[in-house]
């Protein structure tokens, strides 16, 4: 068993560049509210009605191309949708 709910491998494009692939078959309960100690830019590649919740939002639908930016120490969490999501994460230090 993972410590996270997502696979995750550096990508060559930088230091701080990670994919994120979030399985069909992870559990809801396991994407917990969480936050970052740095600022997070992260660029859907694939999913499907999968959605971000930042702290007192309402959940927005996550895009395939779109770019959304997740502030420092600001709690969110992952909402499951269907299908794989796949993501590009990149931690701005």
């Amino acid at each position: 068993m993972s410590e996270f709910p997502f696979s995750e491998r550096k990508l060559e494009w930088g230091n701080n560049v990670f994919l994120r692939e979030f399985q069909e078959t992870v559990e809801s309960d396991e994407l917990i509210w969480h936050l970052d100690r740095e600022d997070r830019k992260v660029t859907v590649l694939e999913g499907e009605s999968w959605m971000l919740q930042m702290d007192n939002q309402l959940p927005v639908l996550l895009e395939s191309g779109r770019i959304y930016h997740i502030p420092a120490y600001t709690y969110h969490r992952v909402i499951k949708g269907s299908g794989n999501l796949k993501v590009v994460v990149e931690k701005l230090l």
